[in-house]
């Protein structure tokens, strides 16, 4: 079974991705751009995968990570793609995405 600690990694390294992707864009510029939607999109599901895989007990000393909202965002977007709100997906990772990582990388810090 892989490390908690791997899987905590893995978010804040898909965080940083997902801000390089978009930095400097707008939205209008995110939902024009396939690739930049598609590439933060693949990042999402990967930060979802990643925080289902999180140990139970990291989740119970961490009830400020949204773990499960994560999760369920993930198989919505893999479920059911072709009805994915871009708008909704640039909110998360131009605001909601930097939040993730910077609680992750404190538990990182702790753990």
């Amino acid at each position: 079974m892989r490390r908690d600690d791997l899987w905590l990694a893995d978010i804040v390294d898909s965080a940083g991705a997902i801000e390089a992707y978009t930095a400097g864009l707008t939205l209008e510029a995110f939902l024009t751009s396939d690739m930049v939607r598609d590439a933060v999109l693949m990042r999402l599901v990967g930060i979802g995968e990643a925080c289902a895989a999180v140990s139970a007990d990291v989740k119970e000393r961490h009830p400020e990570v949204p773990w499960q909202k994560v999760k369920d965002f993930r198989n919505l977007a893999v479920h059911a793609y072709f009805s994915v709100d871009w708008p909704v997906v640039w909110g998360l990772a131009s605001r909601r995405v930097p939040e993730l990582a910077e609680q992750v990388a404190r538990i990182l810090d702790e753990e």
